[in-house]
């Protein structure tokens, strides 16, 4: 009945008043300094694309004028003259020698958008190293390197130094075939194995003497870790030495395994004292299908395989075809010749790559 009911009042419960963290003071520092961090490299940034992109307009209209000029002596003349009135006002970054390198920038980076991308990345430090370079498929090709791997300008410069394009697969192709090959790398970002693969590497740097065994040289790659990956190119990461395998009881050891995280794909490197031997085919393919097999992760490329050797017999090596088994054969250099000598052995061979690739004969379809 109505009358024998209880009213009964309900009472919420309510959750506990939330304890406002203590602050701290070595976090919020940190945030704090990485704000600002972040502030001033986007600043400068900025700051460095705006002022490549300017110097690359002064030079195109300097560019312009002087070559509306009627007499040759008309292009010295402007620039003195305009280097003086812009020095007084803005001070020496617009000296007359400055001015020529600005009109040499327009001049072999003629597409401004190119420039523009470019410019995030490089500094004007950067195209001072690169315009002066005559081979315009290099210059692109440390343009795009640099850009990609944000190499600095010391990194840039050590690597023209050492012929890296010359001695890069990507150089032994046709022009057609590079330009397609940069093209990409520009677009897409795409790197590929003739990018980053060589001939000759360069090992000066491990100090071996004049008589040395396969496993001196294994020691002293392992030594010297880090100068060996910046010599193998962007991407690689050392992964073991001698690795093991096993097949049908046989115990087989690959002398150093790598990961590229550009190319996604395993390496396998072989060193070899003497000169190539056709068996060493064999013995690298049977090493990259039982990668391929049992350590290859899913969506990565099939593994790629570098014998090191201290000659190459050309003829043997184009017979063997050994490029369709994802295998690379290259000489090491122990001890660097000079510089003269280094640069005619890297000439010659780039030629004579291109003059047997423009004679082997169209395979038929």
């Amino acid at each position: 009945m109505q009358g024998d009911r209880v009213s009964k009042t309900k009472t919420s419960a309510r959750p506990p008043k939330a304890v406002a963290a203590a602050p701290d003071p070595a976090r919020l520092l940190a945030d704090l300094r990485q704000l600002i961090e972040q502030a001033r490299q986007a600043a400068a940034v900025a700051v460095n694309a705006g002022l490549t992109l300017m110097y690359w307009q002064l030079g195109h209209r300097l560019r312009t004028e002087v070559l509306a000029g009627q007499r040759a002596s008309y292009g010295d003349e402007i620039v003195e003259t305009v280097s003086r009135q812009l020095t007084t006002e803005y001070g020496r970054s617009f000296s007359a020698k400055s001015l020529r390198h600005m009109m040499r920038f327009a001049e072999v980076f003629p597409d401004l958008e190119i420039v523009s991308t470019l410019s995030r990345q490089l500094a004007w430090s950067h195209f001072l190293e690169l315009i002066y370079l005559k081979d315009p498929l290099a210059r692109d090709f440390y343009a795009q390197m640099c850009s990609a791997d944000r190499w600095s300008v010391r990194t840039l410069r050590d690597r023209v130094d050492s012929m890296l394009f010359e001695r890069t697969a990507l150089s032994k192709k046709p022009d057609e075939l590079v330009r397609l090959e940069l093209d990409a790398l520009q677009a897409q970002g795409d790197m590929t194995p003739a990018l980053l693969l060589k001939d000759p590497y360069v090992l000066g740097f491990l100090g071996l003497q004049d008589r040395y065994l396969e496993k001196d040289l294994e020691d002293a790659i392992l030594r010297e870790l880090e100068s060996f990956l910046l010599e193998l190119g962007a991407g690689f990461s050392f992964v073991a030495r001698q690795r093991r395998i096993q097949l049908d009881g046989d115990d087989f050891h690959i002398d150093l395994l790598f990961y590229n995280r550009k190319l996604r794909r395993l390496v396998a490197i072989e060193l070899k004292l003497g000169e190539f031997k056709a068996e060493y085919k064999g013995q690298m393919e049977l090493y990259l299908r039982w990668l391929a097999r049992h350590d290859q992760e899913p969506g990565d490329a099939p593994p790629l395989g570098i014998i090191l050797c201290t000659g190459k017999k050309t003829e043997q090596i184009e017979l063997l075809e050994l490029d369709k088994s994802g295998i690379h054969v290259a000489e090491y250099l122990a001890v660097l010749p000079p510089r003269e000598v280094f640069a005619r052995k890297i000439h010659e061979a780039m030629t004579q790559a291109r003059l047997r690739l423009a004679n082997k004969p169209r395979e038929t379809e």
